[in-house]
């Protein structure tokens, strides 16, 4: 697909002249669903019960993406309404030990307790009502530690994905390509698993759990180590890997590349191996009536070959291909497309000296008139809606254009669905933008932008620094965090450090907190917030909204605070 494919915006197919009385009408009912019924969506067709994990009850945030299905819409919350939104509260805070300035695990709430990972080598269940230590699980004696000068590369020792809580386990893997298994009430070890053995891969999507298997993708940060010119770039391929719930034991694999083979050398000299990429860094969908497991793939790292920039469904019980979807061909590209070229280094771009980096992130499965459809985010800033049976395109909506050379403007994590609407979020779009589509058509119904003055004011404007890292602070409008909502609520937090809250039939801000300021944890520790986190967004569960404060991929404002707000 050309460059110039994606500068012309995708539009989905006009409708009869009566389209804007349906729009009308449509908002009209969105308005009154949103101020007077918040609860009057079915909540068993959204959720669809068998996509909740066992042990969950309604209310609870047990995985990434609500249910096994997608989404990040909780039907059970009638606590926080439109009507009462502004009266949230911060309750209480709890600071991790600095490592590298940001946090990413998106935590998990059922029942009593809630589980997250820090940056810290280890893991957390704490009382959600007061954020009080019921235990903390270390993660080295198991994984190992991890020697400099590797310690602080991409947080080897931390737990980045959100836990998958099951019955009476919690799951979660860390930043070497572990998985683990712990007793959810006391912490005790139960079993871990390495699931990939190159030396730069990592667990960054969320484990989804179907029907006793625990489904997990496999991502690596060797596109970052390919930005020195001594790597021979490059080996890993991105996986799908599913796992006995019970045991831990490897079910079945998949792989997004072939075995990688050297081809020649790079300019520099270094050996260059293809194909390489297609990183699984997002939390798969599980469609239990047709049993087939939904997930997005990276880009290439070199080569063209593979399963990059794809929509992927597979058969959830033997890993076999159902069908695959290449939304962006080629796209090769590691940090090293950031250098200056030439001279040397892995980075073969688009031959011409551009370069793309369009990944294809988190799915999400719904219907359209009785038609199962999948739809995927794209770092290219497009939305896309598929045939959940064949793959075929249903429609396309361009929300920014994801810019030559220039990563992050597109929709990075994931997007959510209430029944009525889509809520999706792009990144660095200048600015990041909250938009709220029409399911059937990909039409837009409403966009928010981020404020203009979103890092001139507040913490933002004068945002804290801490070492490590060592890169400054700094501020963009742009909307990083997966969207979540609620009936008549949607969640997104800005990296400007501001977490809000909008009205999903207008998309009218409601409720703002800024947390670019010092906090004194629960737990006795002080520290930063800063930017809302990606690798995740809000959880919302039972009268409480849960955020990630700290978040410096590639800029952006340190911090490593967990927020808890209530009524």
């Amino acid at each position: 697909m050309n460059r110039a494919a994606f500068r012309a915006p995708i539009r989905p197919p006009r409708s009869s002249r009566l389209r804007p009385v349906v729009a009308a009408l449509s908002l009209l009912v969105l308005a009154l669903a949103a101020g007077f019924a918040p609860g009057a969506v079915d909540a068993a067709s959204l959720t669809d019960r068998a996509s909740m994990p066992p042990g969950a009850k309604p209310g609870d945030w047990a995985q990434w993406q609500f249910g096994s299905r997608g989404g990040r819409y909780n039907p059970y919350e009638h606590r926080i309404t439109p009507a009462n939104v502004k009266n949230l509260k911060l309750k209480w805070s709890y600071v991790f030990e600095n490592y590298t300035g940001m946090v990413w695990s998106q935590p998990a709430v059922v029942g009593d307790s809630l589980y997250v990972g820090g940056p810290d080598s280890k893991f957390y269940a704490l009382d959600p009502k007061t954020g009080a230590t019921k235990w903390t699980f270390d993660l080295r004696p198991y994984a190992g530690q991890v020697p400099p000068p590797d310690a602080d590369i991409f947080q080897k020792n931390a737990v980045r994905d959100g836990p998958s809580v099951v019955g009476d386990r919690v799951y979660f893997g860390d930043g070497r390509a572990h998985m683990f298994a712990l007793d959810r009430k006391t912490g005790k070890f139960l079993w871990m698993t390495k699931i990939d053995t190159h030396p730069h891969a990592m667990v960054t999507g969320s484990p989804t759990f179907f029907q006793g298997r625990i489904f997990v993708g496999v991502s690596s940060y060797e596109y970052s180590v390919a930005g020195d010119d001594s790597y021979p770039c490059c080996t890993f391929s991105g996986k799908m890997v599913a796992l006995d719930a019970r045991t831990g034991r490897i079910d079945w694999t998949y792989r997004t590349m072939p075995p990688s083979q050297q081809d020649g050398t790079w300019p520099g000299g270094t050996p260059r191996f293809v194909s390489s990429g297609g990183s699984v860094w997002s939390t798969p969908v599980v469609d239990a009536k047709s049993r087939t497991i939904y997930f997005g793939a990276g880009n290439n790292y070199s080569g063209t070959g593979g399963r990059s920039d794809s929509a992927i469904a597979l058969d959830v019980d033997t890993g076999k291909e159902r069908w695959t979807r290449q939304m962006t061909h080629p796209d090769a590209w590691t940090v090293r497309c950031l250098s200056p070229l030439p001279p040397g280094g892995s980075c073969p771009g688009l031959g011409d000296g551009t370069t793309l980096d369009y990944d294809v992130g988190s799915g999400l499965l719904f219907q359209i008139h009785g038609r199962p459809v999948v739809g995927f985010t794209q770092k290219s800033g497009i939305y896309h809606v598929l045939d959940a049976r064949t793959g075929q395109i249903v429609w396309e909506t361009q929300l920014s254009v994801g810019a030559v050379n220039q990563p992050w403007r597109g929709i990075e994590w994931g997007a959510s669905y209430d029944g009525h609407q889509l809520y999706i979020a792009t990144w660095r779009a200048y600015p990041g933008t909250l938009f709220g589509l029409n399911p059937d058509t990909g039409e837009i119904n409403w966009r928010t932008p981020m404020p203009d003055d979103a890092c001139t004011t507040g913490g933002a404007a004068h945002p804290i620094r801490i070492t490590p890292p060592n890169d400054p602070p700094v501020c963009s409008r742009g909307m990083v965090s997966a969207v979540s909502s609620s009936p008549g609520l949607v969640y997104e937090g800005g990296e400007d450090g501001k977490m809000r809250i909008y009205s999903s039939a207008t998309g009218q801000n409601l409720w703002t907190y800024d947390a670019v300021h010092m906090f004194q944890g629960v737990n006795g520790r002080s520290g930063p917030g800063g930017s809302i986190s990606g690798n995740g967004g809000a959880v919302v569960s039972n009268g409480m909204v849960f955020v990630e404060s700290g978040y410096q991929l590639s800029h952006g404002i340190p911090g490593h605070v967990l927020l808890a707000f209530g009524l």
